[in-house]
């Protein structure tokens, strides 16, 4: 550009952590006014040098080769430690679910961010969830077996739910390039896969396959993550070199990754947490993508995050006390991180789902900084998240007029709402099996009987744990006499069967569970339920699932 040529009255860079001070000097030194925007706990400007590094060489087949990563200095590093104050925007609008940031928020954000509450629970079309890939081998830093895992789910997805968009994300380039070619030859000759990228790809939200690096800046309905590495083949133990995650910085990378998803996470990983070993010496990254394991295949977050506050004022307690007398089961205080809806309806005939919002004046209310936000924007947030028409403001002063009236209005407001069916995506069967195991599963057969079910099951072992196929026979830990047998599915729950699709949250506790471990059942809405396994039967043949 010609110096004196082109003035500008404001200058504004966005996603200004990936952009070099150098870079940036040029169109500052062209403006009156300069707004930097960019998120400090997300990926600075990455520098890639051709050198051997030596610790590289001393990994393995982990190590990536000649190139190395190194972090550089952002624009808005520059500008965070020179101009003041730094304004920080603090509502979260990507996830739909909070288990999709909820671990963003507790470990990166130190609980800063403002997540609003989601009507939905968490489960296959929403939040976060886990499919543990036990006999992924990592070898040639790529995953053969975990990456046909994710390749079948997408599949799945294209057949089964096209109005979501998709995006793949590995931990390496290798096994980017070893799933965007094994996706290929599984489209090839779909009908349905060529209009699934026609239509997101008309919509700016095409199908992609990326790695780590490259994902920044982009979003999509649903994020299928590979975490890639495992144990190498004839090994028992995994690498301890996670490539970049490992180095300075790795935590923001994978900042980046969990963030992706409006919808929801799958994440196929053939390690269990344990896998990863840390200590006083372990890089951040390591610790963080440890600790995201634990908390995505084990609900592992602070147990807080879902607690139930008391009403902020006698007026919604009173609202409380009514719909409790209407025989409605309802939470005051609904939500986590920063923001909560005074008072929550449950569905009465599916508690994990919520009804309606009952939205009070009261300090919550009173104490907003502007209309905007207080009314508006607020409004706008949760309707988008899947409350819209069933919020439901109630005035102080039209109630303690008049509360008989208010109350009226208020039922025949919920009556509408009970007659409407939920959405189909939202009311999983898992949701029903996970709420109570005991009751959905069938009897233990007596001693002294040996169905021909059974007679294809082998004992189990101190060493199995828990796959697909197997029956499962374990017990609340307050009542070990009280066992409960099902059976784990790919897909299928039929709680009249015994059948637990892995997928559900009680599946996804089962799987890779050994005879003696207690797990944790956690359910919206519900107390953490600690089960003990007793038993576990594996077919002597394959199981054909």
């Amino acid at each position: 550009l010609e110096p004196g040529q082109l003035h500008f009255d404001i200058v504004v860079m966005d996603e200004a952590s990936q952009l070099r001070p150098e870079e940036a000097i040029g169109a500052i030194a062209r403006g009156s006014q300069l707004v930097v925007v960019g998120d400090p706990k997300q990926l600075p400007p990455t520098s890639f040098f051709s050198r051997m590094n030596p610790t590289d060489d001393d990994g393995g087949e982990d190590a990536i080769g000649p190139l190395t990563t190194t972090d550089a200095e952002s624009i808005l590093d520059v500008c965070s430690s020179h101009f003041h104050p730094v304004r920080t925007l603090r509502w979260h609008y990507r996830s739909r679910h909070e288990s999709l940031i909820a671990f963003s928020n507790h470990h990166f954000y130190r609980g800063t961010l403002v997540v609003f509450p989601s009507p939905y629970p968490q489960g296959r079309a929403l939040g976060l969830r886990c499919q543990h890939v036990p006999d992924g081998v990592y070898e040639s830093q790529m995953n053969p077996v975990e990456a046909r895992r994710v390749v079948d789910a997408a599949v799945e997805h294209i057949l089964h739910r096209p109005d979501d968009s998709l995006g793949l994300v590995t931990l390496n380039i290798k096994q980017r390039d070893l799933v965007a070619e094994l996706l290929d030859e599984r489209l090839r000759g779909i009908p349905e896969a060529v209009r699934f990228k026609e239509r997101w790809e008309a919509e700016g939200m095409s199908l992609f396959i990326k790695n780590l690096e490259n994902v920044q800046g982009d979003e999509r309905d649903c994020i299928f993550i590979s975490t890639t590495f495992g144990k190498p083949k004839g090994s028992n133990v995994v690498r301890q070199n996670f490539g970049p995650i490992s180095r300075q910085g790795g935590w923001r990378r994978l900042n980046v990754l969990f963030t992706r998803a409006r919808k929801s996470v799958a994440v196929f990983t053939s390690m269990q947490p344990e896998d990863i070993v840390i200590d006083g010496k372990t890089p951040e990254g390591t610790r963080a993508l440890r600790h995201y394991l634990e908390y995505a295949s084990r609900g592992a977050i602070p147990a807080d995050a879902q607690a139930e506050g008391p009403p902020q004022s006698e007026f919604a307690a009173a609202v409380m006390d009514v719909l409790r007398g209407q025989g409605y089961e309802v939470e005051s205080q609904l939500g986590v991180a920063g923001f909560r809806i005074e008072v929550g309806v449950r569905h009465p005939t599916n508690r994990a789902v919520f009804l309606a919002a009952i939205e009070c004046d009261g300090q919550a209310y009173h104490s907003g900084v502007s209309v905007r936000d207080r009314d508006r924007i607020r409004q706008e947030v949760l309707e988008n998240l899947g409350w819209r028409d069933r919020i439901w403001r109630i005035w102080s002063t039209d109630w303690f007029r008049n509360p008989a009236a208010e109350t009226e209005r208020l039922l025949q407001f919920l009556d509408k709402l009970k007659a409407l069916p939920i959405p189909a995506q939202f009311m999983p069967d898992e949701a029903n099996a996970a709420t109570e195991p005991a009751a959905a599963a069938p009897a233990l057969p007596a001693e002294d009987t040996v169905t021909a079910e059974e007679r294809v099951f082998v004992e189990d072992t101190d060493e199995l744990e828990v796959e697909i196929g197997d029956l499962v026979t374990y017990a609340p830990a307050s009542a070990l006499d009280q066992p409960v047998r099902v059976r784990l599915t790919p897909r299928l729950t039929n709680p009249n069967l015994g059948l637990v699709a892995e997928t559900t949250p009680l599946g996804s506790v089962l799987l890779g569970a050994t005879v003696g471990d207690t797990v944790v059942l956690r359910v919206p809405g519900m107390a953490p339920q600690p089960f003990v396994i007793q038993a576990i039967r594996r077919s002597a043949e394959e199981n054909g699932w």
